[in-house]
């Protein structure tokens, strides 16, 4: 009886991985062996990165807000206090594109967190 490989199969499997290797520098783009070694770094990296592009962009964001609320007179952790005080509900990336983009709305969102900071220290000081 003749012996079965599997050939077909094995040779699609690697084709594969071959293909989605298409790119890389050198043997890892040729070779099986290192094609695959390069594909299970690729993908540790690129789920361990997607975790720091979001860390990233948060610290972004505060630093725009932190620089917008100092050109106003207050720093960002006294802002943020304050916009819970108001009840306002937006998150960081909104008011980081606020500050950027359109800075009378962030001037009329500063003014409402800055009056709840005020009437929060008033009703304090009773």
């Amino acid at each position: 009886m003749s012996r079965a490989t599997n050939a077909p199969a094995s040779r699609r499997r690697r084709k594969r991985m071959i293909k989605a290797s298409k790119g890389y520098r050198g043997r890892r783009s040729k070779l099986f062996r290192y094609a695959k070694d390069a594909q299970i770094k690729a993908r540790v990296w690129s789920y361990r990165d997607r975790k720091t592009r979001k860390r990233n962009f948060r610290c972004l964001w505060i630093q725009r807000l932190n620089a917008a609320t100092r050109a106003e007179g207050i720093t960002y952790s006294r802002f943020v206090e304050g916009l819970k005080v108001a009840g306002i509900v937006l998150d960081r990336k909104v008011l980081s594109d606020l500050a950027i983009a359109d800075l009378p709305v962030f001037k009329l969102v500063f003014q409402k967190v800055k009056a709840a900071l005020d009437a929060k220290r008033v009703c304090a000081a009773r």
